[in-house]
């Protein structure tokens, strides 16, 4: 590995077994999106997934632990919906079940890195398990369960459903990218925050409905997360520019690589 350059774990999404998926349907595949490792590319840190040290195929006694010593951060991508057991719920649909062993492993992983010291970031589905991971509950379904809610995902539009977010005055988001808007973002999920773990703070919300869009650790380790896809912003799209919250958590990265 490059030593000048830091080092940013990404966390894997999980393909279990299916028989109808042409490419290895016995297997479980894991893997990360394209455009999440590009993004912290965009800053010049060198990316890496993180696989999972468990299942039936596992061997040797390489742990979480030992990922999160020798990388410098996390981030947390999106994907699957958070398993409703995961903060004492059973799914309200079937379709709302979620990934138990994604939910494992990634509670695993934020728990591994806080206690080295080392910066956590979670995008869309990662501030999700981040509330949970916390003692924090979600909407199963915002659209179900927080009527009058906008709709903050279409499946069609995906990362093109865009809306405003209101910056809570006086946060670190707040001051990296101000409190005035107008702040325009990509939605692309149905789940989101409904009771917010203690130790937290909301950082902004959803004008409309006050679905909350962003949250911070306030009480610990460096811990950050937003609900859009800030790997999905492009500036032709009129979109808040990320890179100040990219550049914030590679900062962190660097001063737990530094003390």
């Amino acid at each position: 590995m490059t030593p000048s350059r830091l080092h940013i774990g990404i966390s894997a999404c999980f393909f279990h077994p299916d028989p109808t998926r042409k490419s290895a349907p016995s297997k479980t595949l894991q893997w990360i999106e394209q455009s999440t490792a590009h993004w912290v590319m965009s800053l010049g840190a060198l990316p890496f997934m993180v696989p999972a040290s468990s299942g039936d195929t596992f061997r040797g006694d390489v742990t979480l632990a030992d990922y999160a010593q020798a990388l410098d951060g996390l981030v947390l991508h999106g994907g699957a919906d958070v398993w409703p057991g995961s903060y004492g719920e059973q799914p309200l649909k079937p379709e709302w079940s979620g990934d138990r062993q994604r939910d494992e492993y990634e509670i695993a992983l934020v728990k591994a890195f806080a206690a080295s010291g080392k910066p956590v970031f979670g995008i869309c589905r990662g501030l999700q398990l981040i509330n949970v991971a916390h003692g924090g509950t979600l909407y199963q379904d915002i659209a179900t369960q927080k009527p009058g809610a906008r709709r903050h995902r279409d499946a069609e539009a995906y990362d093109l459903n865009f809306h405003e977010v209101d910056i809570v005055p006086g946060t670190r988001m707040a001051a990296l990218l101000g409190s005035t808007g107008p702040h325009r973002i990509n939605s692309v999920h149905h789940q989101g925050v409904k009771d917010l773990a203690p130790g937290f703070t909301v950082e902004a919300t959803s004008p409309d409905d006050g679905v909350i869009e962003a949250i911070r650790c306030h009480t610990g380790p460096w811990i950050s997360a937003v609900q859009w896809h800030p790997e999905l912003h492009f500036p032709r799209h009129g979109v808040v520019d990320d890179a100040p919250l990219l550049q914030d958590f590679l900062e962190a990265a660097q001063a737990a690589r530094t003390p």
